[in-house]
């Protein structure tokens, strides 16, 4: 795989001392000590909805436990920093968001909304996370995210009774990925679902596929608009997309209005005539997975995006707990959430990974969730983040603007690459100001 793996190993485990105060209920890890916060109130915004943020919703029920103080989780829209500007002005924001971008934790630090990391919440930080995760939620040289939920964003699932059917293998390649394709086809079957309505989907397939073809180094250059997105490399890497966007009934019908959501669970549903065959996503498609009652690892397979040049990528996400009202309540809920203690509870409930190095593996509830998170921590501090997420919200976490509307736009029109590239130049120029 490419130096562009998600987090990293190194560095001393643990995270505090073990005392009557803050001590967990039930079979939760305590690793950190908590103080009391009776009869104090936060909320916490972030936009998780359905299994993921009733799965959340679990672990600050913990912190309640633990600390007496009440936790209320605030629903989020995308773009969540429109949100909390709309909360800000008002008057109300919550105390802690979880933020999906790097982009938005610099715009929420250049607006004067988010407070850095008191010592508590640093200590736990720098015991538990790699330097490039804690890197990314930093802004010049001040901590101000916990990164607590990370993603592999560099998987392909598939339907095993699909693949069986149609004798097809797990691909290396692009080359063997297109093959697979046309023999799932042929056994009569789509072989893609595509979650076209939500457009940062459509931005992780580029993304997987310029990293891969054109590069870390262009990647890099790419994800800071150092180079234009009408580069030779842009079109070629929409060109590799085209082979599949573009090829007649190789996308499941309707793909602009199908959500991410029913992508997957549409692809594990239906017995041996399910919509799709395969569906692009990271790990936490196993929630929807779950939700389709298909079974991870006998039902529902995985292997990793294929190689499109020399080797294959491994792009991350990622969620950082921001805090926008500083009190002591707030730095002990960012506290918990840099704990292991926090991610093995949402660990066990599956749907997650946690790029905190001292979460104990077996906490994943199944093999392949287990695998992938080993893999994440043992994998080294040297990883590529999502481009999108690096960039303006404007351009690259806006629904119906930037980079989600133009691939959307692509996704109809595979022809139109030129077209595409001219208005994501238009539009990045725009958002970068440069």
């Amino acid at each position: 795989m490419l130096a562009v793996s998600l987090t990293a190993c190194g560095g001393d485990g643990g995270g505090g001392n073990d005392d009557d105060k803050g001590k967990a209920t039930g079979d939760a890890g305590t690793t950190v000590t908590l103080p009391k916060l009776d009869g104090q109130s936060l909320e916490v915004a972030a936009v998780w909805t359905g299994a993921e943020q009733k799965n959340f919703k679990a672990v600050l029920a913990e912190f309640e436990k633990r600390t007496g103080a009440k936790v209320t989780f605030v629903p989020a829209q995308d773009p969540i920093i429109n949100f909390l500007g709309s909360k800000i002005a008002g008057g109300a924001p919550p105390d802690v968001a979880m933020l999906p971008q790097p982009g938005a934790i610099k715009q929420a630090v250049e607006k004067n909304w988010a407070k850095p990391l008191g010592p508590e919440a640093a200590k736990e930080l720098a015991e538990n996370y790699s330097q490039g995760w804690q890197d990314i939620g930093s802004v010049d040289g001040k901590q101000y995210g916990v990164y607590y939920k990370a993603a592999n964003k560099s998987l392909i699932w598939y339907n095993a009774q699909v693949f069986e059917n149609a004798g097809a293998a797990e691909p290396k390649t692009w080359d063997e990925l297109l093959n697979t394709a046309r023999m799932v086809y042929d056994s009569g079957v789509t072989p893609f679902s595509v979650g076209g309505a939500d457009g940062w989907t459509l931005t992780d397939w580029f993304e997987n596929v310029y990293l891969s073809q054109a590069g870390p180094e262009k990647y890099d250059q790419l994800a800071k608009h150092e180079i234009k997105w009408t580069d030779p490399s842009v079109k070629e890497a929409l060109t590799t997309l085209a082979g599949i966007w573009g090829t007649k009934d190789y996308v499941a019908t309707g793909a602009l209005g199908t959500d991410f959501p029913t992508s997957v669970t549409q692809t594990f549903t239906g017995g041996d005539q399910p919509k799709a065959g395969m569906v692009y996503e990271g790990d936490f498609a196993q929630v929807n997975i779950v939700e389709a009652k298909a079974k991870v690892g006998t039902d529902a397979k995985v292997f990793p995006f294929p190689a499109v040049g020399d080797t294959a990528p491994v792009v991350s996400g990622g969620d950082a707990a921001v805090i926008l009202k500083d009190s002591k309540a707030a730095q002990a809920l960012v506290t918990f959430l840099a704990s292991p203690d926090a991610a093995e509870i949402h660990a066990k409930l599956g749907g997650f990974v946690s790029p905190n190095k001292n979460v104990d593996p077996s906490a994943y509830p199944n093999d392949v969730q287990k695998k992938i998170a080993e893999a994440l921590v043992a994998s080294g501090d040297d990883f590529r983040f999502d481009m999108s997420d690096q960039a303006p919200q404007a351009f690259g976490g806006t629904p119906g603007k930037g980079e989600w509307k133009a691939l959307q736009d692509f996704l109809k029109n595979p022809n139109d690459i030129a077209g595409t590239q001219a208005k994501l130049e238009a539009d990045a120029a725009a958002a970068y100001g440069n």
